[in-house]
């Protein structure tokens, strides 16, 4: 673990890669909309554009009594001002030294620091920076660049010069965001891209040099637990076993859960090596005529199943057993699905977070994308040029878990890895 200092100078990639295509953004999250697609007995959550001075609510109005507070442990701390367990590094570190610990009392994390989370995946780099609020946090700043870092990788084994210098121009964006925002906690990620790629270490390092973060490649079973921590909150009020699942880039996590008054208890867990990037290369991106296309998506579909057999297999009692089958996504895919079934003219974070909407109507729209060319899925809302050639994949990885898991309704969460970084560090500061 490492700690905040100035980091390095180099900022070639920066300069390279930096131009201003990212999503910034200044809000603080809301608790789930409840839509036309809402369960019986929820009543309509009246929301107007995020303001600054809203917390983020989770799921406490739905479940009275609930506390959401998850553990985590402190990272070691190496600075008066700014803690980090993995950000921009320190070349000179003393550990566990009494001027290293927060200046604060125990209890909960000072309202005024700020904490910040980093996920680097293999199709898109995300921060957020975010204060404590009660027991949720404000989000004060939050970035968003695809850089498909996972490009290629399916058929080299390694990161692609021109995919990492992608990733770190975006970055260097977050390395000053860090720096201005005064972040006292945070930590970065890395995922599936560099554990897979031959030279992943060797762009850790590169980023480390570069822009001062130190990524931590984690595990899937990490990035599959942080995925709950984070949006498990918006799962739908039920009794028995749930699943939760995550479809990434290059990797989609299925966990099944057994609900609790706090963190749910993980019950079983699968990664495949399986997103929406490593499928695309996989299979093949030529999609040809509708017949073609056709074929394509039923490849994707069984090549996915496959993968999931084993876990299939172990889950299948839960599901048959269980009075209601609950399911809760996070990933582009659902969020995407989940505006195109609104019919939303472009993508609307308040609309979707939380909303709960029947599994046919998302294997409807599956079954249409899937069938459509590039060019006509270019022009739908919400998907447009970045989504267009992946969004195929993503449907095909999402029928196949409906499949394993047959819930009529499935909840929707544009929240996961990032969010939940930010609650194992406040409650590790707290």
């Amino acid at each position: 673990m490492a700690d905040v200092s100035p980091p390095d100078t180099n900022r070639r990639a920066g300069r390279k890669g930096g131009k201003k295509s990212g999503k910034v953004a200044d809000f603080r999250y809301k608790g789930p909309p409840q839509l036309n697609d809402r369960r019986p007995g929820q009543s309509p959550d009246n929301r107007g554009e995020p303001k600054a001075s809203e917390p983020q609510r989770g799921a406490s109005n739905r479940r009275k009594g609930r506390r959401r507070r998850h553990g985590g442990k402190p990272a070691q701390t190496q600075s008066p001002q700014v803690q980090s367990s993995q950000v921009l590094a320190q070349p000179e570190t003393r550990p566990n030294s009494a001027a290293d610990k927060p200046r604060h009392p125990r209890g909960t994390p000072h309202p005024r620091q700020a904490y910040a989370a980093l996920d680097l995946g293999t199709n898109n780099c995300r921060l957020l920076i975010a204060r404590p609020s009660g027991e949720n946090f404000t989000v004060i700043d939050a970035f968003s660049r695809v850089v498909r870092l996972g490009e290629g990788l399916a058929a080299s084994g390694q990161l692609s010069e021109a995919a990492m210098d992608r990733a770190l121009g975006a970055l260097q964006v977050c390395s000053d965001k860090l720096r201005r925002r005064n972040v006292f906690l945070a930590r970065s990620v890395a995922t599936e891209a560099c554990r897979r790629a031959s030279n992943g270490e060797e762009f850790i390092e590169r980023v480390r040099r570069e822009t001062g973060i130190v990524l931590d490649i984690i595990s899937a079973q990490e990035e599959a637990r942080l995925a709950v921590l984070g949006c498990h909150v918006l799962l739908e009020q039920g009794t028995g076993p749930a699943v939760i699942f995550d479809i990434g880039g290059g990797s989609t996590e299925l966990v099944l859960i057994e609900p609790t008054d706090t963190v749910p208890r993980i019950l079983d867990w699968v990664s495949v090596p399986w997103g929406v990037v490593s499928l695309t290369d996989t299979v093949g991106r030529s999609e040809g005529d509708a017949e073609t296309r056709l074929a394509r998506y039923a490849e994707m579909r069984r090549t996915v199943f496959d993968s999931f057999t084993d876990f299939a297999k172990r889950v299948a009692p839960a599901a048959s057993d269980a009075e209601d089958v609950r399911l809760l996504g996070t990933s582009g895919t659902v969020t995407t699905l989940a505006s195109l079934h609104l019919g939303l003219p472009q993508y609307d974070r308040r609309a979707v977070d939380g909303l709960i909407v029947p599994s046919q109507s998302m294997r409807g729209i599956a079954d249409r994308l899937s069938a459509m060319s590039p060019d006509e899925r270019r022009t739908l809302p919400c998907i447009g040029n970045d989504r267009a050639d992946l969004v195929v994949a993503g449907c095909a990885i999402l029928e196949s878990i409906l499949d394993i898991w047959p819930a009529n309704r499935l909840g929707v969460a544009d929240r996961g890895i990032r969010e939940g970084i930010l609650r194992s560090l406040m409650a590790g500061a707290a």
